[in-house]
């Protein structure tokens, strides 16, 4: 019996395709790596009985980056980013092991089939998968296929099994247009990045971003709505006048009447066409015309308008929106909300949409009546071969979705019923007036037949008054005439809808990758979101584009993206070679980045206007090892420490607060040490900026504080505060907090474990000697007498807190599961680190593993 290893891109779509496909008649496990399952069932495979094991990944296995020093901003010229830096795929999420995952559970199959999503990710995601699961697989015979590659659209019984019926290959080409992309985003991204945020932050203090980015697409977004900001800002009103005409038909109503002219800009010639106009009393009826019109349906819905209907009108970022879609569609409410077209194929089954919906009672009326009536087929859109428009593909409660998961059901749902409902029908009547030589008209509208309005009311045709019954030549008094002074407006700044649109129109970016740039325009403090989710450019957004403009327009004109975009799509083609366009483009932005770092001065002449030099910001904070001043704290982000008699500028760890340590100072260097806190529930521990940035040590990289210090006899360090490997974590130690009293803890150096101990002791230290069990460091612990818990009105006691009976009660661990290495099951020999001495947490081994947490958690402290 042949074993079919089957694969899709979450865990969630593996389940309900695996459900669908054995009908409910499988058993399932956990994978090694405990966020995958994997579904076994039996079943038939092209003619023969098979063996199937359905899993997942979750979305891409592998990443691309630099290798080695290529990922250093102080090693490396970003010059040599576009060419002579080596890339290689690592694995996006080394916790996740989903190598070794697809490895194990691919191991001695036959055949494999691909249900990665159907969009060109989806594809490059397949191949990522082949390259893991082929070297394990058995080896197939000469000519026998066992690659397959499922092409579905939605979650749905009849999707699904046809897709398993008619199975294809996975598209080779398509991948390779992801693999160039990202190549090219990498690249050009970094580079021109690294450059601009080192020249910057290295000389203004205010910048208020941790990053100063550039990106292909992300650069050109943003241009758009600096654009919008300058044109408001260049704005300069006009005056204008109106001429306004009320007539009475009848004694009691008014009819406001436009004029034909519109408006005139002079004053003179106003008051002029005002004086012609008043002396005739009364208005006389010129024409009077009737016309049906019709108000189209819309289109079928494709991602770009969901996302600018979701930001317009649910008031949801399109990053948000998507998120959302992508539930509904792995839940099965909705069909693939990937899609660039507008038009459904000839075969999809409309009617079955449709009937999924006669029970809703918010559309229940209008879709039995369409059934009943006979749909129509909705109007010829574009086809771009991908999916079929986002489609409901059943139905669901406001108590089952909840939220804005519900509100975009909802108008995905509305729109559906009105593309195969009747269009909006409406009559229009004109009348013509004449005031002396002067034509003025007045229109009305009266629904015929509403149409796909009454499930999209928000599309109906406003109720005007209606106009009264009248034939050319008839006669209306007066009520009265003036003349309206106004103002022209300026544009308001652009919306998230309006910026979709304008990226859509230029080919910037995908339908997948439109709500990643608008995000991180925000997230680099680029843009802010205003009321209405309007999109204002903060300073750094405006120079960065003003300079881009005055250096190299084309930087951030949508012009050079766009055609990198067609070359991308023809490789997706096969049209295009993929080495050649990825050697063309980035020849071209090398070219670029030169002539960039060499006019960079033009930019820096905007910023000096807008941004104050680091050493006019912040505030003195420690004194700085080499020429004892003192040392200015910036604030913003990023934080970072400035001497400007030295011109040094020092980073440091961000999202936390950071205050003088006791005016103690490094042995090493002689700089002030500084005390970094994420809060008093968080980690806090004391660095020393010159070592921070210039590692003392070999086994030291940049980036760590004195609990990552291994200097042997420094008392903040490493070596003397480190208490015993991490409970959590691989190569974490876990370092006592000797600032954090009364409330003592200590954490990990690594991850986000806290253990909190002893409180209200008066000193705790680490002692020299060791756990003769788990070979942590003991502690010792001094209390006042008054508030001693320890047994026997005792104030001291020295013993090893994972160890010793009389400290069990103590000990309190936050944020992460509780095991502590002498208990886990046959991995007592793992190496951990112990005050920098390479602590072997051998020892007693716990025969059974902890189920649950609170097992876990007796397991730790008992």
């Amino acid at each position: 019996m042949k074993t079919v290893l089957m694969v899709a891109e979450k865990p969630s779509l593996a389940q309900s395709i695996a459900k669908i496909l054995s009908r409910g008649n499988m058993s399932s496990r956990k994978g090694l790596n405990g966020a995958c399952s994997v579904h076994e069932y039996t079943g038939s495979f092209i003619g023969q009985s098979a063996h199937f094991k359905m899993t997942s990944v979750c979305g891409h296995v592998m990443t691309l980056d630099f290798i080695g020093k290529y990922n250093s901003w102080d090693k490396v010229d970003p010059a040599e980013l576009f060419s002579k830096a080596p890339t290689e795929k690592k694995e996006a999420n080394p916790k996740l092991t989903m190598v070794k995952f697809l490895q194990v559970e691919g191991r001695g199959c036959d055949c494999i089939v691909l249900w990665l999503d159907c969009d060109k990710e989806g594809e490059n995601i397949c191949f990522e998968v082949l390259d893991a699961v082929l070297p394990v697989m058995n080896k197939p015979r000469s000519t026998e296929r066992t690659i397959y590659r499922a092409k579905f659209s939605s979650i749905t019984d009849t999707d699904i099994c046809n897709a398993m019926n008619h199975l294809g290959e996975p598209n080779r080409n398509e991948a390779l247009s992801v693999d160039a992309r990202q190549e090219l985003d990498l690249r050009i991204g970094c580079a021109f990045t690294r450059f601009q945020t080192k020249y910057f932050q290295g000389k203004y203090g205010n910048l208020d971003s941790s990053l100063i980015s550039f990106g292909p697409c992300q650069t050109p977004t943003l241009g758009f709505c600096v654009e919008r900001h300058d044109k408001i800002q260049s704005f300069k009103p006009e005056t204008y006048w109106v001429l306004q005409a009320k007539v009475n038909p009848e004694k009691e109503s008014s009819l406001t009447l436009d004029w034909d002219r519109v408006r005139v800009f002079d004053r003179e010639i106003a008051q002029m066409f005002l004086n012609i106009t008043k002396i005739a009393k009364e208005a006389k009826v010129e024409s009077v015309s009737k016309k049906e019109k019709v108000k189209q349906r819309p289109l079928a819905l494709n991602t770009v308008e969901m996302l600018r209907v979701a930001s317009a009108a649910l008031g949801m970022g399109p990053q948000h929106a998507m998120q959302i879609a992508e539930r509904l569609y792995t839940q099965g409410y909705i069909s693939y909300p990937r899609t660039e077209t507008t038009h459904y194929p000839e075969n999809f089954d409309l009617k079955g949409c449709l009937r999924q919906q006669a029970n809703n009672p918010y559309w229940a009326e209008t879709v039995k009546a369409l059934l009943s009536e006979g749909i129509n087929r909705p109007r010829k859109g574009h086809d771009a071969g991908d999916h079929p428009p986002i489609t409901p593909m059943r139905a669901a409660t406001e108590a089952e979705l909840g939220g804005d998961g519900w509100r975009l059901y909802e108008y995905i749902t509305r729109h559906f019923i009105a593309t195969v409902g009747a269009d909006c029908k409406y009559l229009q009547t004109t009348i013509s007036f004449s005031i002396g030589p002067e034509r003025f008209t007045c229109i009305g509208k009266v629904v015929t037949s509403p149409g796909f309005t009454e499930i999209m009311p928000w599309h109906s045709i406003p109720l005007e008054e209606s106009l009264p019954h009248c034939e050319k030549g008839d006669l209306f008094p007066i009520g009265e005439i003036k003349l309206l002074e106004k103002q022209t407006s300026p544009p308001d700044y652009l919306t998230e809808a309006e910026l979709i649109t304008l990226m859509e129109k230029h080919g910037i970016g995908t339908d997948a990758s439109i709500p990643v740039h608008i995000n991180n325009i925000c997230q680099r403090n680029y843009v802010t979101v205003e009321s209405g989710r309007r999109l204002k450019p903060t300073n750094l957004g405006i120079v960065l584009v003003h300079g881009y403009y005055k250096i190299d327009a084309e930087l951030v004109l949508p012009t050079i993206r766009s055609a990198v975009e067609k070359q991308l799509n023809l490789i997706a083609l096969g049209k295009a070679n993929y080495h050649q366009v990825l050697e063309h483009t980035l020849d071209i932005f090398k070219r670029k980045f030169h002539y960039f770092v060499d006019s960079i001065a033009g930019m820096d002449e905007l910023m000096e206007v807008s941004f104050s030099p680091l050493a006019a910001t912040g505030k003195p904070l420690s004194r700085c090892g080499k020429c004892h001043r003192f040392m200015k704290y910036i604030q913003a982000k990023p934080s970072r420490l400035h001497c400007s008699h030295c011109d040094d500028t020092y980073s440091l760890p961000q999202n936390g607060t950071i205050k003088l340590y006791k005016e103690l100072r490094c042995p090493l260097d002689d700089f002030e040490l500084v005390l970094w806190s994420s809060g008093s529930r968080g980690k806090s521990y004391p660095l020393c900026p010159y070592c921070y940035n210039h590692p003392p040590f070999r086994d030291m990289k940049k980036g760590m504080g004195c609990n990552e210090c291994t200097h042997p006899t420094c008392q903040h360090s490493l070596s003397m505060l480190g208490i015993g490997q991490c409970v959590e974590c691989e190569n974490g130690v876990l370092v006592l907090d000797s600032t954090s009293g009364p409330k003592w803890k200590m954490a990990c150096n690594k991850c986000n474990v806290i253990v909190h101990f002893f409180e209200n002791a008066h000193k705790v230290r680490v002692s020299p000697e060791t756990c003769d069990l788990c070979d942590a460091a003991l502690v010792d612990v001094d209390f006042n007498k008054a508030k001693s818990p320890l047994p026997g009105d005792e104030t001291q006691h020295s013993g090893c807190i994972f160890c010793d009976p009389v400290f069990q009660d103590l000990v309190e661990l936050k944020h992460a599961a509780m095991r502590h290495p002498m208990h886990r099951g046959g991995q007592g020999k793992r190496q951990g680190r112990g005050r920098g001495k390479g602590r072997r947490p051998g020892g007693r081994l716990n025969p059974k593993k902890p189920k649950d947490k609170m097992a876990a958690l007796a397991a730790y402290f008992v």
